[in-house]
């Protein structure tokens, strides 16, 4: 392997920017090839730092990766003077100190804490394979809730499948129907458990919805936990069938794992059967609960059934 002696510094960082956005996107390296019509191969000389792409080029791989092509060399920053400015203020700030400057923000904008029902909602997020699906049916029916799958109501809304608005539409098309559903959810239902696609957290302005409308959950497992409930389930994705699947994976959940720690709180369902993961989500959220949420009885406090947690297919 090349190593980064002689390499330009700024096609280094390029080629990096370029790595976390599509494994933030949950995005293969083909995948970004065939949406971009950008060959493999310059692709990953490009991620590598070898590979000097015109501005043409950047422009079709920052299309691929449904971001802004200042988003893509990271420069969003030096777009106004007030940008500049909030810049200055933030940098060298540490996580805690720049999480409390976006939600005093978010309220200075009326974007938190002004939702009442927000303790009432429980949304359940994280990588496939987590549990979502599965805990969340379950969990809606010890709370006495509604369960609502984001990933089927952006198909019933589309009328279309996932898979369907992604090969007919674009990504784009996929997380415009994803904040509609989104919205639609909270417009309907004051309480309720709803399982979220994984990518949800590749869009900030959803997230950010998200986050403030509902009290979140970030359901973790390994990596290989995670691959081996996804085969599990018959997934013929590409990613699945990659030789890279696994390394694929890993870097998705290293470019996710930033956003789903900004949950209220987190629940590792590694190495534990379904039966064990329901009770010990059950305890948790039974603990973040607020008044208005009717706590479960104590005969559904532990469900029945010792298969492996497992989720239904839904995006990556």
């Amino acid at each position: 392997m090349a190593t980064n002696a002689g390499k330009d510094p700024f096609l280094l960082a390029l080629g990096e920017r370029v790595r976390l956005l599509r494994a933030r996107r949950g995005l293969t390296r083909k995948s970004v090839a065939i949406a971009s019509g950008v060959s493999e191969r310059h692709l990953a000389n490009l991620e590598y730092g070898i590979g000097n792409a015109s501005i043409l080029v950047l422009q079709q791989v920052a299309a691929a990766l449904d971001c802004s092509l200042a988003e893509l060399v990271g420069d969003l920053s030096t777009s106004s003077p007030e940008w500049l400015m909030l810049r200055e203020l933030l940098r060298g700030r540490s996580d805690a100190e720049l999480r409390r400057a976006r939600l005093a923000i978010a309220t200075l904008f009326g974007l938190a804490g002004g939702d009442a029902d927000r303790g009432r909602r429980i949304a359940l997020i994280g990588l496939r394979g987590a549990g979502k699906s599965t805990l969340g049916a379950r969990l809606a029916e010890a709370l006495d809730m509604p369960f609502v799958e984001l990933s089927r109501e952006v198909e019933r809304i589309a009328g279309a499948s996932v898979r369907e608005i992604h090969d007919l539409y674009g990504s784009n098309a996929y997380h415009r129907y994803e904040r509609r559903a989104l919205d639609e959810t909270m417009r309907t239902h004051p309480a309720a458990v709803i399982a979220t696609p994984g990518g949800i957290v590749a869009e900030p302005a959803t997230f950010n919805a998200l986050l403030g409308h509902c009290t979140t959950v970030w359901l973790q497992a390994s990596p290989e936990e995670h691959m081996a409930r996804v085969v599990a389930q018959g997934d013929t994705r590409p990613m699945a069938q990659s030789r890279e699947a696994m390394a694929d994976l890993r870097r998705i959940l290293a470019g996710r794992s930033p956003f789903y720690a900004k949950a209220d709180a987190r629940f590792d369902t590694a190495g534990k059967s379904e039966d064990e993961s329901f009770a010990g989500l059950l305890d948790l959220i039974s603990g973040l609960l607020v008044d208005g949420v009717r706590r479960p009885p104590a005969d559904k406090r532990v469900g029945v059934g010792g298969s492996d947690v497992k989720e239904t297919a839904s995006p990556a």
